[in-house]
């Protein structure tokens, strides 16, 4: 994740939405990538201070401020794109009407540009369903459905929303945007994280598996994951509730949960992947990979090179964190049975940049 200077020389993160110190509106630049000061044009338009671009606010960043991305304006603000690349994935956004939502949803926007960050700067093929992606990545923002007695005394949830990935939908239960609840539930089953972005991890990885596996490399991936067809999902996962995980897990996979099923593997490996990658590049974009031989290309350099780096700079925060009593940064233990499936996610992620080649290619023909 980069840091990105505001014109008053002052630092922008990738989250903030004006200057702390000049208190200039900032935001996402699409047309420079970048987060910039927007310098107002007039009431709805802005020009880009780094790039000149003219641009209007996301839609949910002028009404509802859980974004910070604009779009570019060719003719008028009317005329452009209501809503930015990141929020066209939509399909299903929480209920303003509720007390404490526009808080869940700003964090699950946080988290979600994020994960696009970091597809982006690996390269990963995705596209919303106006774009004609063969596989349109959706999010929908869910609460539980709790119904209360005619006193208004005793709530039941009528409806419970499960976080998951479904043909292209990931869902996430906006209860995981609550802090409490989330660690509640990391406690409970155990988890050495549970994090907003981690759920985004996780969940893209189901819809990688669907996108570049599924009747492209199937039995190649069986043979690093195992046969997800020779296991019943439903009864590996009330297997895994009730019994908890396999007891020699660590030797094999990279998380509990991971036991579950060859599915799950592959999801919490891809997770690992993903924050190897947005660790390694936020280290390097703030200075903490200090030697040069250190730099990191996602895209060119061999994977024993970046786990090595990752291993060490893991090291590293993992101390810093124990020493205020916090969890582990990097939690795994990468031996050499989760090694082999982080390689063939590595794999999987340069054949998956062909793809996306690809589609730009028929795009532009068309």
């Amino acid at each position: 994740m980069n840091i990105y200077p505001c014109q008053c020389g002052n630092t922008l993160h990738f989250e903030n939405s004006s200057c702390v110190n000049c208190h200039r509106e900032v935001g996402w630049c699409p047309s420079c990538e970048g987060i910039r000061s927007l310098n107002p044009l007039d009431e709805h338009t802005y020009s880009c201070g780094n790039c000149q671009a003219t641009l209007t606010k996301c839609a949910n960043y002028r009404d509802y401020q859980v974004c910070n991305r604009c779009v570019v304006v060719t003719t008028t603000w009317q005329q452009a794109d209501a809503y930015c690349d990141c929020c066209s994935l939509n399909r299903i956004v929480p209920d303003m009407s509720v007390p404490g939502n526009q808080e869940k949803w700003y964090k699950l926007e946080a988290a979600k540009r994020r994960l696009l960050y970091t597809l982006d700067i690996l390269g990963l093929p995705y596209g919303s369903v106006y774009s004609g992606f063969s596989l349109p990545l959706i999010f929908d923002f869910k609460g539980d459905v709790v119904l209360t007695t005619q006193a208004g005394t005793d709530a039941i949830i009528a409806e419970k929303v499960f976080t998951g990935h479904a043909d292209g939908t990931i869902t996430i239960n906006i209860e995981e945007a609550d802090p409490v609840e989330r660690e509640k539930l990391r406690v409970d089953f155990g988890e050495s994280h549970r994090t907003l972005i981690g759920h985004f991890h996780h969940e893209i990885g189901h819809y990688y598996w669907q996108l570049l596996v599924q009747y492209r490399c199937e039995e190649e991936c069986k043979a690093v994951f195992g046969d997800h067809t020779a296991v019943d999902y439903v009864i590996a996962m009330n297997q895994y509730y009730q019994q908890g995980p396999k007891p020699d897990w660590a030797l094999r996979y990279i998380s509990a949960y991971a036991s579950m099923h060859p599915w799950e593997d592959f999801a919490e490996t891809f997770r690992a992947y993903l924050e190897m990658i947005t660790i390694l590049d936020t280290a390097e974009n703030v200075n903490l990979l200090l030697e040069e031989e250190e730099s990191v290309d996602f895209r060119g350099t061999p994977f024993d090179k970046l786990l090595l780096n990752y291993e060490q700079l893991g090291i590293k925060l993992n101390e810093m964190n124990r020493t205020m009593g916090l969890l582990d940064v990097v939690p795994e233990v990468f031996n050499a049975a989760i090694v082999q499936k982080m390689k063939f996610i590595h794999k999987l992620v340069k054949q998956g940049r062909s793809m996306k080649k690809e589609v730009k290619r028929a795009t532009v023909l068309a």
